[in-house]
């Protein structure tokens, strides 16, 4: 089971935005190590910035709402886009010489599209289970671009900060994630256990429960079982 991403202590927890930005981080190292098998490290320094944007090569931009707001901007360079999307693809089965060389393909946007979904669907799980608040996100969609584009969230932020985090692979690859929310802080009123479903024991659940109902299936009692031996039912 993985810990926690957020430590509590006997003095009063405050969660703040750089607290969110790492558990942002953690998902996206948990989810790019298990898909890929591929060690995605980030940096202990975080950077201020007062805008996000889209950088070449590759980038894509999310927005989530709920019981917060915000962005995340991720920017690949080409060379960190195409050992992800390589190791990710023969960590598949997919032998490498059938798989694309250029960060510009549709195939490479796809799977890295696919895997930032991933990253978000975990940390949105991560903000349920640690924070018991909920937020949505739009889908991403993987861009190529040749020079810097600035992206913002269009509504009125009170107080937003922005944050930029760099990744290395373990190649030695580097890309940037940007996050812009609005300044928060979540203050623990009490302790509490965070809930951790995991999605394959309930649908094994649910199919274990169906086998036993109809095991326990019994035909109506004014039935005569009988015929039923005799038509070889």
């Amino acid at each position: 089971m993985n810990k926690p991403a957020i430590k509590s202590n006997n003095k009063t927890t405050v969660i703040t935005t750089d607290d969110i930005l790492v558990m942002l981080c953690k998902s996206v190292t948990d989810v790019l190590a298990n898909a890929n098998a591929n060690m995605v490290t980030y940096s202990a320094l975080v950077q201020k910035i007062s805008k996000t944007s889209l950088k070449p090569d590759i980038g894509s931009f999310v927005l989530f709402d709920g019981g917060f707001s915000g962005l995340v901007v991720v920017n690949f360079s080409a060379a960190a886009a195409i050992e992800i999307y390589q190791s990710y693809m023969t960590n598949m089965g997919i032998p490498l010489p059938e798989l694309s060389t250029r960060h510009t393909s549709d195939d490479v946007g796809n799977v890295m599209g696919e895997l930032l979904n991933q990253i978000l669907g975990d940390f949105t799980s991560l903000v349920g289970k640690e924070l018991q608040t909920s937020i949505t996100q739009s889908q991403p969609k993987m861009l190529t671009v040749n020079k810097q584009l600035i992206i913002s969230i269009d509504t009125n932020l009170d107080r937003p900060q922005a944050r930029r985090v760099t990744f290395t692979t373990q190649n030695g690859n580097i890309f940037y994630l940007e996050l812009a929310m609005d300044r928060t802080e979540f203050i623990k009123l009490h302790d509490f256990v965070p809930e951790d479903y995991d999605p394959d024991d309930i649908i094994r659940g649910a199919s274990e429960q169906a086998k036993k109902d109809k095991k326990d299936e019994k035909p109506d009692d004014g039935f005569d079982a009988s015929l039923l031996d005799e038509l070889g039912i």
